[in-house]
């Protein structure tokens, strides 16, 4: 036997055995098995070497434990008591019941109901708001973001720390070591000189062979005394007041809160700070008693990488299939899951009104490609498909009936569903979903709505590239 076979048949086993262990450890998730045996069929080597540092269940599974143990016993007191007075009963319509206790069975926090909630539309409201914030704080400051640019709106947040943390505040700052890998040495030198404690979430220390590279923080919190907090869509960053000159006007939707689910705010961040700083923050000051008279129902839902930590896609999931009459979501990002677009399709099918707002201009042409080879699929099965034109919709909320409505950082893709840690509220107070409902109405008004006949003809080409993009959707 020749050396060339030997080389030839080794090289075959090789190839079978890479695609043996995908096989093994990903036969639980149909549409990332298929997405990562086609990268590794294609670049055999780079592909499972990727497969390893990045996408296997096994390094998820025990990286995610760490987390786990390090940050389980960071949050105290007073949420516990929050917890088990949600859990021991709210006034609830007879409709909404069930649907209830399904939220609170899939998700570890509880439906709080002293609350005060304030839509905050696009990023001008949203910035106002949350440094108005600031200024009022006392005790401490925590923020908690994916991306934190050094540009006008970033330089504004850190004069306001510097100035806090040197009036004796305790500020603190997670940042995302990818969302955030532009953000200069200088300008977090100046937040740690006065004061200001940051940490670097996940920092891409070994760039693309650092296991740990595909779970990212993408939450947007904000805590201010333990009192008041910010969660949305809306990061640090010009773009957010529409100054990027490629995407322009930037729609945006944000949250600020009073009341018992600040609670769970700060133990999402403790949790994080836990885990990236190496530190455990204690203290009834942390978790202080609030006054809010607010009897607005809020439930906040997290989501984190692990086999069973998906809770923002379980939410939605009950909420998509509990909808009587409508279903309106707006989403920069649509690779659902193959359980939630069986429940928007078939939600539509049956004759709920489902409609849908993407962006017609997008920040990844790679992402827009991805999100429009899943509309053929939902014009088929009656949802109303509308593409944003205005600018860029950046938005992530989802209104069901007059019932509830959710917005937070979680996308409608594979990505916020499975590989990052995101935050989102669960809103049922009427006047919270009205002025979700109105924003809607007035996305629809700046937006096209895709013809099923004309969406069937659109160029060989762009179907093409769809059908390519859709295979690594998963992975996007």
């Amino acid at each position: 036997m020749g050396t060339w076979l030997i080389w030839l048949l080794a090289a075959l086993c090789l190839y079978i055995a890479q695609l043996g262990v995908i096989l093994w450890l990903e036969h639980r998730k149909p549409a990332q098995l298929t997405a990562w045996l086609f990268i590794a069929f294609v670049c055999p080597i780079i592909g499972f070497v990727a497969y390893v540092f990045l996408g296997s269940e096994f390094t998820r599974r025990k990286r995610i434990d760490r987390y786990r143990l390090e940050a389980m016993e960071a949050a105290i007191g007073r949420s516990d008591q929050v917890r088990e007075a949600g859990n021991a009963g709210n006034p609830q319509l007879a409709e909404q019941e069930k649907l209830f206790a399904m939220l609170t069975a899939l998700a570890p926090f509880p439906i709080t109901a002293r609350n005060r909630t304030k839509v905050l539309t696009n990023g001008k409201e949203t910035f106002e708001a949350i440094l108005l914030a600031l200024e009022g704080a006392r005790h401490h400051i925590h923020l908690d973001y994916y991306t934190i640019r050094d540009d006008g709106i970033g330089r504004r947040f850190q004069e306001l720390l510097v100035r806090k943390a040197r009036d004796g505040v305790q500020v603190r700052v997670i940042y995302d070591g990818i969302g955030s890998m532009n953000l200069s040495d200088a300008y977090v030198e100046k937040l740690r000189s006065a004061g200001v404690q940051t940490s670097c979430f996940l920092p891409p220390r070994l760039a693309f062979f650092d296991r740990r590279l595909n779970f990212r923080n993408h939450r947007k919190i904000v805590v201010v005394d333990g009192l008041v907090g910010f969660i949305g869509g809306i990061n640090i960053g010009d773009e957010y007041l529409g100054k990027d000159p490629k995407l322009g006007f930037w729609r945006d939707t944000h949250l600020r809160l009073e009341g018992d689910a600040v609670y769970f705010l700060q133990e999402l961040f403790l949790n994080d700070w836990a885990f990236a700083a190496k530190k455990k923050l204690e203290g009834e000051a942390y978790m202080p008693a609030h006054r809010c008279e607010g009897g607005e129902r809020v439930q906040i839902v997290s989501s984190k990488p692990g086999h069973n930590d998906q809770q923002i896609r379980d939410v939605l999931f009950a909420a998509i299939t509990a909808a009587r009459s409508r279903i309106y979501v707006t989403t920069p990002y649509f690779i659902p899951d193959p359980s939630l677009m069986t429940a928007l399709r078939t939600a539509a099918l049956s004759g709920v009104d489902v409609r849908l707002v993407i962006p017609g201009r997008s920040d990844s042409r790679l992402v827009l490609l991805a999100t429009l080879s899943y509309i053929q699929a939902m014009l088929e099965a009656g949802v109303k498909v509308y593409r944003y034109e205005k600018g860029f919709v950046h938005a992530k909320v989802m209104i069901v009936d007059e019932m509830l409505a959710t917005l937070g950082t979680a996308n409608v893709d594979m990505r916020s569903l499975y590989s990052n840690f995101e935050i989102n509220a669960v809103l049922f107070d009427e006047a919270a979903i009205r002025r979700l409902e109105r924003d809607f109405m007035d996305d629809l008004a700046n937006s096209r709505e895709l013809s099923p006949e004309a969406f069937k003809r659109r160029p060989r080409r762009q179907k093409t590239a769809e059908s390519i993009v859709h295979i690594l959707s998963p992975l996007l």
